[in-house]
């Protein structure tokens, strides 16, 4: 079966049509991936592939470079470890792949996948980030890493360092490209495409959006790339039942959250706010009222942000309240329940929050609580994603949870 050409809409208006009459694989088995690949696949949890799956993998396999606008949810990080892997030779323990982040958790989270992916290949995975010490980078890389998951900043100074060296690169990979390429990170990653990588070295770039910088690197970059578009909003939005709350007064927000957790079973869930500020002031009011939970933001301490995560992870910590640090990428599973505090200030992150509940498949539900002034930013995210935001029935047993 033939995909239909979508088109790739970019930010400032223009459009970047995606690749014509590209083949879908509906399978992973119709891939003809390399047995050890499939058993990976497989054991990792994975029945049948994703959109993005259908459609890049292959084209990976087959050393195209790649144009992909994907949103979080999608299963795109299989999608490029997946296609990534099938280009590395496991018999020689140097880098072969390169994905660059934007947070250090996405790293981690990366790793693991690839980890478990690359499982019977005997494929190495490891993450290199700021706020761990350079040295374990340094005795890792040494040691021999196949895949190698990093931030701009530590995979700089690795590579200026001269620590990684990259003869034996086949695949580099930008994750959360749009992310990536705003102000904080854009001279880092210019200046590690800069240094240069092997002409034979493949290159792939995922986005959520196509902003100017996306599309001006992607130029610079990618060779005649297979240009993929995974149908954006309805993605990561069904599967979803999402609620408000209207409120008179920001006050009464408190109030409203903690009768919210009384009533409610909730597996695990993520309460979003959208300052440092707000978040730690939450977390400290409720947990001085008795209520188990962890709070995580930017400009925690890298290895405190880790403990808190691991809790989160293996359940530990049932409720976190977060920024928007956690709103794209990262995939807890057992997660049913995003609670928006406030609403997100930027309105591409409300898809990101919100698809924490729902991750490439899975039932949850999400509750805005809003107050007058905030109404209308609600009905603005109804029709930009093309939704329907219903009043929180008064029987909570109806939220599907």
């Amino acid at each position: 079966m033939d995909s239909v050409a979508p088109e790739i809409v970019v930010e400032d208006g223009g459009i970047l049509q995606a690749t014509p009459d590209l083949k879908i694989f509906e399978s992973f088995e119709s891939m003809k991936l390399d047995d050890k690949i499939l058993r990976g696949i497989f054991a990792h949890g994975f029945e049948r592939p994703s959109d993005i799956q259908t459609k890049a993998i292959v084209p990976m396999k087959e050393g195209h470079d790649i144009l992909a606008q994907a949103r979080s949810g999608t299963g795109k990080t299989a999608t490029f470890c997946i296609g990534a892997m099938t280009r590395v030779n496991p018999a020689v323990k140097k880098m072969q792949v390169l994905v660059l982040v934007h947070t250090r958790e996405l790293a981690q989270q990366i790793k693991t996948v690839a980890t478990s992916l690359g499982e019977y290949l005997g494929i190495t995975a490891y993450a290199a980030t700021g706020g761990t010490p350079l040295r374990e980078d340094l005795r890792a890389i040494e040691k021999g890493v196949h895949f190698i998951v990093g931030t701009p900043g530590r995979i700089f100074d690795l590579m200026t360092r001269r620590a990684l060296v990259r003869d034996s690169m086949r695949v580099l990979i930008l994750d959360e490209a749009d992310q990536m390429l705003e102000d904080r990170f854009k001279e880092q990653v210019k200046c590690i495409l800069q240094l240069g990588f092997p002409e034979t070295c493949q290159v792939a770039l995922f986005s959520a959006t196509m902003p100017d910088a996306v599309v001006e690197v992607a130029n610079e970059i990618l060779n005649k790339p297979v240009r993929i578009l995974v149908p954006p909003e309805e993605v990561t939005l069904d599967g979803i039942k999402q609620y408000y709350v209207k409120l008179d007064k920001e006050e009464w927000k408190y109030d409203v959250l903690c009768d919210l957790y009384k009533q409610l079973t909730i597996n695990q869930a993520l309460i979003y706010c959208n300052k440092r500020q707000k978040a730690e002031w939450l977390a400290e009011k409720m947990a001085a009222e008795g209520f188990p939970l962890s709070f995580i933001h930017g400009e925690m301490e890298p290895e405190e942000r880790g403990r808190r995560m691991k809790d989160f992870r293996a359940g530990t910590v049932r409720v976190m309240i977060s920024t928007d640090l956690l709103a794209r990428g990262i995939d807890i599973q057992q997660i049913s329940l995003v609670i928006n505090y406030e609403l997100p200030i930027q309105r591409e992150n409300y898809i990101h929050r919100i698809g924490r509940s729902g991750r490439f498949g899975r039932k949850g539900a999400a509750i805005n609580l809003v107050t007058e002034e905030e109404s209308r930013a609600l009905k603005e995210l109804e029709a930009h994603y093309s939704t329907t935001i219903s009043l929180l029935p008064e029987d909570l047993a109806k939220v599907m949870l």
